[in-house]
């Protein structure tokens, strides 16, 4: 019996490891028949990179004194800003990569609300309240803003699976990104049981588990493009 159980795990520690290699081969190992650009996946890797550390490094010295606090935090937004802005760089590139006209005005378009959303966040001028409005409708507009190429994307390409496949994942990202954005607003669940939950299970650390979630699932959905363009291409 535990011979059968070692096998068992070794099995499952296999097909792992076996999946692993496959999805590192088809990022760095470009097929040679139609190699396709990598940059805009790793444009997304880093700036999800760059929010985690950006959060990552918030949580460590935000206690150490009020100057440093009010740094971090706008590191932290600046960082929230980058993956929401990166993120739409392999759906649009990769779907339009053979439609220059619609590529470069949508990642145009993402990229400039993505620098000002940035400069929003890490200039104290728009830190005031006058400017409250301002900062909501840039973080609102660049969420918005992907819902456009997506559906362009089913209409061009409503007869490929890849497609659909991308789209489903887009749309689970988006869940999670909202959910963790609600959660975090809302204070649940400590608003229900205060003090129950704070060492573990609050709002705050739940938001951050669906944020990882949701940029998870758009690498799913960047290796789904990454395959499609590398084996058929335009």
């Amino acid at each position: 019996m535990e011979r059968r159980k070692k096998s068992f795990s070794i099995m499952h520690f296999k097909d792992f490891m076996r999946s692993m290699t496959n999805e590192v081969a088809n990022l760095i190992a470009p097929l040679f028949v139609r190699p396709i650009p990598r940059w805009p996946f790793f444009v997304f890797l880093g700036g999800a990179m760059f929010c985690l550390l950006a959060s990552s490094t918030c949580h460590l010295l935000f206690c150490h004194s009020r100057r440093i606090a009010y740094i971090m935090l706008r590191l932290d937004y600046a960082g929230i800003a980058a993956l929401i802005a990166t993120s739409f760089y392999p759906p649009v590139y990769y779907s339009f990569m053979c439609d220059p006209f619609f590529c470069h005005l949508y990642l145009g378009f993402i990229t400039l609300v993505g620098c000002a959303t940035i400069a929003a966040s890490l200039i104290p001028a728009f830190e005031t309240p006058e400017y409250r409005v301002i900062r909501a409708v840039l973080f609102f507009g660049m969420g918005v803003s992907g819902v456009v190429p997506i559906l362009h994307k089913l209409i061009a390409f409503r007869h490929r699976p890849e497609a659909v496949c991308t789209t489903v994942y887009e749309v689970l990202m988006g869940i999670c990104y909202g959910l963790g954005a609600l959660v975090y607003a809302t204070r649940i669940p400590e608003r229900w049981k205060p003090g129950k939950f704070d060492i573990a299970g609050h709002s705050h650390q739940l938001f951050h588990v669906l944020v990882v979630l949701g940029a998870y699932t758009h690498y799913r959905a960047g290796l789904v493009y990454l395959k499609w363009r590398d084996l058929e291409g335009c």
